[in-house]
This record gives C-alpha cells, structure tokens and sequence, in this order.
C-alpha cells in the first residue's frame, strides 16, 4: 500500500487536532464548576448532588475530582504531556458520563470517546512533549552507550 508523501505530517496535525479539540470542552466545563475565588462552586456540587447522581461517590468529591480532572488533563492533552493516560483518563470519564449522566449524548460522547481511543493506541503525534522528552531520551541512553530496546 502505498502512503502520500505527507502522511506523517497529516498524522501528526490529526492528532493535535484530537488533543486540542476535546481539551477546550472539557476544560471549559472544568472553569464553569469554579466559583469567583477559583474554588468548587456550590453549584457545582448541587449538580452532582441532584442532577448527575453518580453510584458510589459522594457528590462534594465528585464535584472536586472532576473539576480537577477537567482542568488538569486536558492541560496536558495540548502540551502533549503523558498523553497516553490523560487520554485514558478522559475516554473513562466519557463513558461514566455517557453511561450515568447523560445517555441521550452518544452521538457527543462519541465523538470524544473516538478522539480519546485515538490518543490512547496511536500516540500524541510529533508536535508533543512526549515526543520531544523521547527523543531526548533516547540521545541520552545513547550518549551513555546504552543499547536500543
């Protein structure tokens, strides 16, 4: 099969794509959960409390996980920073949404679901952190005479 010359750079700029997009949605939902001083907003709370109704968790921790799970990885979704498991790490709590929250949103949760999968088996691309802190990597295990695994 043969591929077009610019195959890795299109791979490349689909997977940023699959970084930045679903990042923005989850971190926006992340800053509407924060109150004027930055903290876990009682609203937010509420939510879990009477709206999302999640099993097993107390509402007051659900609301503070999720805030700083939709802060913090999709910070490093962008950067490209241990993509692999912010990537996981999301696609789960799509499917908790999915599945608890709101059923009705699959075609949404899809979408994201499908962008996270994509992280989590084929990488964040070349325009990553990840990559720039592997090839370091490896130069340095190199430079020390180390063998390539």
């Amino acid at each position: 099969m043969t591929t077009l010359p610019l195959s890795r750079f299109w791979d490349d700029v689909l997977a940023l794509g699959a970084r930045i997009f679903p990042a923005g949605v989850f971190f926006q939902s992340g800053l509407t959960k924060l109150d004027a001083n930055g903290h876990v907003s009682d609203s937010a709370i509420y939510l879990f409390r009477e709206e999302y109704r999640l099993p097993l968790l107390d509402p007051t921790w659900a609301a503070h996980m999720a805030s700083a799970a939709e802060l913090g990885l999709p910070v490093l979704l962008v950067a490209g920073l241990a993509t692999r498991p912010a990537a996981f790490a999301l696609l789960v709590m799509t499917l908790i949404i999915e599945i608890f929250v709101y059923p009705d949103a699959w075609p949404t949760h899809g979408t994201w679901a499908t962008l996270f999968l994509l992280l989590v088996l084929r990488g964040p691309g070349r325009l990553s952190l990840d990559h720039l802190l592997a090839r370091w990597w490896a130069r340095r295990r190199e430079a020390a005479g180390e063998p390539r695994p």
